[in-house]
């Protein structure tokens, strides 16, 4: 249970808001470790608390600013335009596609976009892609120090994103 428990903790830290963290190696490791289905089920369940967490925090957040600037509304752009049409289906296909997920989850939380709607579109989005992951940790065994490596480079990346403190100039 505790490997399942870990992969649960995972998900949802690998997942919240704005995480560094990639989820994928985690996935594919305990698909090896922990079996596939209970790999695809585990660690969407740790994706929908993050996203129920996300969603609970930002949309009031994002209301609150917008309230406070006392902005008139623009014209949504066209992303927005497109968003609005299907959002159900682009928050759950985005998750079969290489794109990143991030500009749509933002979406979802600056139009409103209802809390059980959003969270059914990413229980979709992630029990394929994490049945998948699963499955491959399953079907390919491969070292640990492979997983080390996916890890290191996946999170490479990601860490362009953090504000890191500098030296101010003398």
């Amino acid at each position: 249970m505790s490997g399942a428990l870990l992969l649960f903790g995972y998900a949802f830290l690998s997942n919240v808001a704005l995480s560094v963290f990639p989820h994928e190696p985690a996935v594919i490791w305990y698909g090896a470790h922990i079996g596939g289905w209970r790999t695809t089920f585990v660690a969407t369940a740790g994706t929908v608390l993050a996203a129920f967490a996300d969603h609970r925090l930002f949309v009031p957040l994002i209301r609150r600013i917008r309230d406070r600037s006392g902005a008139r509304p623009r014209p949504p752009a066209l992303m927005e335009r497109v968003f609005r049409r299907w959002p159900f289906l682009i928050l759950a296909v985005s998750g079969l596609t290489p794109l990143p997920f991030f500009p749509f989850k933002v979406l979802a939380f600056s139009t409103g976009y209802p809390l059980g709607k959003y969270l059914g579109a990413v229980t979709l989005r992630c029990l394929p892609r994490y049945a998948l992951l699963a499955w491959l940790g399953t079907a390919v065994r491969l070292p640990a120090w492979l997983f080390i490596a996916m890890f290191a480079l996946l999170l490479i990346p990601s860490l362009r994103l953090v504000p890191w403190p500098t030296r101010a100039a003398t």
